[in-house]
């Protein structure tokens, strides 16, 4: 039969702790960055290094041919050209002090991940900036012109549970056929859409078998998961679409519809990173900014969908 051994006099990893040496990972764990989308679809006016804080876009209405009459003089074309201003008044910063002690004894990714998490910040309040403009889309205030993806052109309303509705095809043509009334371009046209609404259009076989999206790479969404394009309108999938209002406990979100040129970013100083030793802080001041504005240029080429969140 055999006999267990007990050496109840070894030193374990509590006569040992001191022994043990604690390893930090020069690695960061940060939280995920949301996808965002909005800034590379907008146009853009490039104002760096130039002085005023107002960009007069002139917005000329256009003119209409006349009948040429026998033996009379030609009809002159005369309009007053009205004109759209853009603001630049929009200056955010993001800034951080590392003090000398932590400066010497601390990792080298800790300066890293501020100085990177200054950057995300920054785009990120770039692109909110973006979105929040289509409150006022449709003449509305407050989401008010905006119509429900159901069918894409009852109007949004916020009383008692509200009444947005998920996309559907109806809906999307007619959200479509509203841009293509206002002779909007063709081109450029974009549908940005909160995940809850790319799940939703994998469900949707129109858009996922192989009859309407082909079968080779990137055309099979129900392989790869990929919302590649509505009736020719790309669709870009945001995490930063954020909930304008619950009702009832029903979260809304907005779906944007946009052609490029609908919206612009006038952007007068990029990502700007400076630092700077303070003495009587015994640290460094790290602090970087960007200075720019936002407009709807056309309205009539943009729409806000409606859409609930759950």
């Amino acid at each position: 039969m055999a006999t267990s051994l007990s050496f109840t006099n070894s030193i374990d990893v509590t006569d040992g702790a001191n022994f043990i040496p604690e390893v930090w990972s020069d690695d960061v764990i940060a939280g995920y960055k949301k996808h965002l989308v909005l800034a590379a679809l907008v146009s853009r006016i490039n104002h760096n290094g130039k002085k005023g804080d107002v960009i007069h876009i002139p917005a000329p209405v256009r003119g209409a041919a006349s009948a040429k009459a026998a033996n009379n003089v030609v009809t002159l074309v005369t309009s007053t050209a009205n004109g759209v201003q853009v603001v630049i008044n929009k200056h955010y910063e993001y800034s951080f002090l590392v003090e000398d002690i932590l400066e010497v004894q601390g990792m080298a990714s800790l300066r890293r991940f501020y100085t990177n998490d200054a950057g995300y910040a920054l785009a990120t309040q770039v692109d909110s900036d973006l979105r929040d403009l289509a409150a006022t889309w449709n003449s509305g205030t407050a989401y008010s012109g905006a119509v429900i993806g159901s069918d894409g052109s009852t109007a949004y309303s916020g009383a008692g549970a509200g009444n947005g509705a998920a996309l559907s095809d109806a809906g999307l043509r007619r959200v479509a056929q509203t841009l293509d009334d206002n002779d909007v371009p063709m081109r450029d046209r974009v549908l940005v859409i909160p995940p809850v609404e790319k799940r939703r259009l994998l469900g949707v076989t129109r858009f996922t078998e192989q009859a309407f999206t082909g079968e080779a790479g990137s055309g099979n969404s129900i392989r790869n998961g990929l919302v590649g394009d509505v009736y020719g309108i790309p669709v870009y999938v945001s995490t930063n679409i954020a909930t304008i209002e619950s009702l009832n406990s029903i979260p809304y979100r907005a779906c944007l519809m946009f052609q490029k040129d609908s919206l612009v970013l006038a952007e007068q100083m990029g990502v700007r990173t400076q630092a700077q030793y303070k003495q009587e802080a015994l640290g460094t001041l790290v602090t970087a900014d960007r200075l720019y504005g936002v407009r709807t240029l056309r309205a009539e080429g943009a729409r806000a969908i409606i859409v609930p969140s759950a």
